[in-house]
């Protein structure tokens, strides 16, 4: 069953034309003009309950904008969605009960208060029994290290800090989705795998729905096993992350040192595109020839030291679709 339903989709906004010179400005007093901007184009998905879904696009491709249709922030143009069986607009406070919601570049954290007082001012918010409210913060402080930081005000925290405190705000009154826009923003690489473990964690445990949005496709990679894909308000794909990986990631790249003398180094099916002394980087398509064949071919004239074999990363991927389009089939 679907906690989640979005059903063609639509949201559009009218934005003022800006008329120049001071008679434009005066004229706009009393006739103003306006341009339609369509954020969102007919997206429909649905997601089952335990999944972590990757919501990903450029800027400006309509993200933003369905999570804040989600969560009842935003009144959709035409469509229909359910979270949870509630239409998010008509029933905001029944709603934001059910959902957690974390945004990487905001806080919903008081900045002058120590954030234990914080959490206890979310707990009368939310009407938490003062059991769950000790067993959760009990719960949370053992999973996201907050015992180091509850007395210190939120203005004072690191921004690892503040994004952990803020994980468990979401949390507090049990929410059975999560919504996480760019929750490693900003973070160092010790503090984003950190990050990355907490949601798997709180996925795993306690069965929350994620839907994650950001730009760093390493969350995506390493958080999802499906990714909803969009451009320009419409989705564009919207399945397996291993299947676009198939689909798309087709050019792989054989590293191999080797000894000797190896002038004149050629390797019949692949592209020498980095040389340095005895390294070579050769680029092949997978379905044009296996690795195992190029290594044997390689062997048979020159001694290898070493090698490596490099699948294309999911941001080269993405970065080809976007710039080619979903129809292109040639490898990223």
């Amino acid at each position: 069953m679907s906690i989640i339903e979005v059903n063609h989709l639509y949201k559009q906004y009218q934005i003022a034309k800006r008329q120049e010179g001071l008679g434009g400005a005066l004229r706009s007093l009393f006739h103003r003009e306006y341009t339609t901007k369509m954020a969102v184009q007919d997206i429909s998905f649905a997601v089952k309950q335990g999944e972590v879904v990757g919501y990903v696009g450029p800027n400006g491709a309509g993200k933003s904008t369905t999570i804040k249709m989600l969560t009842g922030i935003l009144v959709p143009t035409s469509g229909d969605i359910r979270v949870n069986g509630v239409i998010p607009f008509k029933e905001r406070q029944k709603n934001a009960r059910q959902i957690g919601v974390v945004f990487g570049q905001r806080t919903q954290l008081w900045w002058d208060l120590p954030t234990i007082e914080s959490f206890e001012l979310l707990k009368q918010v939310f009407q938490i029994s003062d059991q769950r409210y000790r067993q959760n913060m009990t719960t949370f402080s053992d999973i996201l290290g907050l015992g180091e930081f509850l007395h210190t005000p939120v203005r004072q925290l690191s921004l690892g800090q503040r994004m952990r405190a803020d994980i468990a705000a979401s949390l507090l009154h049990d929410p059975v989705i999560l919504f996480l826009d760019e929750p490693t923003i900003g973070l160092d690489v010790v503090a984003k795998e950190r990050m990355r473990t907490i949601i798997k964690e709180i996925n795993r445990e306690r069965g929350v729905t994620v839907i994650l949005t950001t730009h760093d496709m390493s969350d995506i990679e390493k958080l999802c096993k499906r990714m909803i894909l969009i451009d320009n308000g419409r989705v564009i794909y919207d399945g397996e992350l291993s299947k676009i990986k198939e689909r798309f990631g087709k050019d792989r790249v054989l590293i191999v040192d080797l000894e000797g003398e190896n002038s004149g180094f050629v390797i019949a099916g692949t592209e020498v595109i980095k040389q340095e002394g005895n390294r070579k980087w050769l680029r092949f398509n997978r379905d044009e020839v296996t690795a195992s064949q190029l290594i044997h071919q390689i062997s048979q004239k020159y001694e290898i030291k070493d090698l490596t074999i490099k699948d294309p990363e999911i941001d080269v991927i993405i970065r080809h679709i976007y710039e080619k389009g979903i129809g292109s089939q040639a490898g990223a």
